[in-house]
């Protein structure tokens, strides 16, 4: 028998900046699985079936895919054709646009209060108000990109941010700005359906008004040992999630609303960072969860 083949799939970026990407492959290889990284969009594409000589195909830093999110879902479709695809297809789908949130919410999940805007919505200075100012961000993004939080009367401004997304085709998220936020977002991190590790990291939006997309979306990063609201509030997203199983990865942030309670800020089903340089326990825990998919052994053709 020979050892499971597992696609480590990132992008060009993913390879020169994913300090999770080598932990991943050398733990794989460490627990018997052929392990390597595969770039989403490389000339294995040039045939599709050619993803099928993997046994499982785990979707890590493919950092680049919002550009480019049409080719990236078409890509995930294809892949989940011709071998195991995590996180399944129909879940990065989901995730893909932060309209999910919508959802979470109606589940009673408690999130951020998020109001959005599609292409096509009138947008004026009057829908930005809020006690502490607000934060308006695209509903498919990355990264923090495209992303600023304004002050309370900064109302034309949030509104002409508002509408330079509209006019480009995408819809518009705004949100109340948190100030319990500088006290640090919380991501707890999720392995093979179970709680695996936290950490606690500096806000982004420390500049009323800036959109500053070369900003460093992960700082101050330190592990974290989440309460047990915050641990329920993440439970309660993951099991909002429309998949039958239990996810293979899975990170959720959080940050505190004015009450001093977690609320979801985002949801990270397709390409989060792990922070896997923080937990001693966190490459193993992945490595069996990825064994776990992959049977343990090469499948004998077709996907499973």
């Amino acid at each position: 028998m020979s050892a499971a083949r597992v696609a480590v799939v990132t992008s060009g970026v993913g390879l020169e900046y994913d300090v999770d990407l080598p932990l991943i492959v050398d733990a794989l290889r460490s627990g018997g699985l052929s392990a390597e990284p595969v770039v989403w969009d490389a000339d294995v594409n040039a045939d599709p079936g050619a993803w099928g000589r993997f046994d499982l195909a785990v979707i890590r830093s493919t950092w680049d895919y919002v550009e480019r999110l049409d080719e990236f879902l078409a890509w995930a479709d294809t892949t989940a054709g011709a071998t195991r695809l995590w996180n399944p297809a129909p879940v990065v789908r989901w995730n893909s646009d932060k309209h999910y949130l919508g959802e979470l919410a109606r589940s009673g999940v408690a999130v951020v209060p998020t109001r959005f805007l599609d292409p096509g919505s009138a947008c004026t200075p009057a829908d930005f108000g809020g006690a502490d100012g607000v934060v308006v961000k695209p509903a498919v993004s990355a990264g923090a990109v495209d992303t600023a939080r304004y002050e309370p009367g900064r109302h034309a401004e949030a509104a002409r941010h508002a509408r330079m997304l509209l006019e480009q085709g995408r819809s518009v998220m705004v949100q109340p700005y948190l100030p319990r936020v500088a006290e640090g977002e919380r991501a707890l991190i999720f392995i093979g359906g179970a709680f695996s590790h936290a950490i606690r990291k500096a806000p982004l939006l420390t500049e009323p008004g800036v959109i500053d997309n070369d900003r460093v979306p992960h700082l101050g990063v330190a592990p974290y040992r989440p309460t047990e609201a915050e641990l329920r509030t993440a439970s309660a997203a993951l099991a909002a999630v429309p998949s039958p199983d239990a996810l293979l990865f899975a990170r959720v942030d959080l940050v505190l609303d004015n009450a001093g309670e977690p609320v979801v800020l985002e949801l990270e089903l397709i390409e989060p960072n792990l922070f896997l340089q923080t937990s001693a326990e966190g490459p193993g825990r992945l490595t069996e969860a990825v064994a776990a998919r992959a049977g343990g052994q090469r499948r004998q053709g077709g996907a499973g």
